[in-house]
């Protein structure tokens, strides 16, 4: 008895959701699909009804994730939560973020191995960090803390910052170095020094 279009679709969103906190936990070579889609409660020869290789795979479970920002901000414009550049980054700088790297950002849990992925995958984050870059400069923008030009250096700068900081703050085994970095990270971000 075959699966019904609804049915395929549902199980390759839980495919790739698995998949993109496996990766984000592990590393991407960290899981082998077999391992995942036992997991899934699926066959390895399922794998092949909804992916062409583990490549393709990689590539539409780092975009999906990369999606999280875009994904508050239309919340927020529907009348959920408000998405501002402060509440980014005090989010992204939370300890709940560097505690559950498998719920947070792809690039500060993968940037080595995503560096030294395929030509897909890297295109695929390339074009969600320019988005993401593009939402920090709206939000930078709408702060009124700079005009757009000087906004988009911002947002190269804050992007690094935010990648940089939490990957520092998972790497040392310190706790109180570990929060020192993140608590300073965002106090500089957001201009509270005090």
């Amino acid at each position: 008895m075959g699966h019904s279009k609804a049915e395929k679709a549902d199980t390759h969103k839980r495919i790739v959701a698995l998949a993109s906190k496996r990766f984000r936990e592990k590393g991407l070579t960290g899981i082998g699909i077999a391992d995942l889609m036992g997991e899934a409660g699926l066959t390895v020869g399922g794998f092949y009804k909804h992916f062409d290789s583990r490549d393709d795979l990689v590539a539409e479970a780092l975009g999906s994730s990369l999606e999280s920002w875009k994904r508050r901000a239309d919340a927020a414009a529907s009348g959920g939560p408000p998405f501002t550049y402060s509440s980014l980054i005090n989010d992204y700088l939370s300890e709940a973020h560097r505690d559950r790297p498998g719920t947070g950002c792809p690039i500060s849990a993968l940037a080595g191995d995503i560096a030294r992925s395929d030509k897909q995958t890297r295109a695929v984050v390339t074009t969600r960090i320019s988005e993401q870059l593009d939402l920090l400069v709206r939000l930078i923008c709408e702060s009124g803390k700079k005009d757009k030009h000087a906004a988009r250096s911002g947002a190269i700068m804050t992007y690094s910052a935010l990648v940089g900081a939490i990957s520092l703050a998972r790497a040392v085994s310190d706790e109180r170095l570990s929060l020192e970095i993140l608590n300073t990270v965002e106090r500089q971000l957001t201009g509270s020094h005090g």
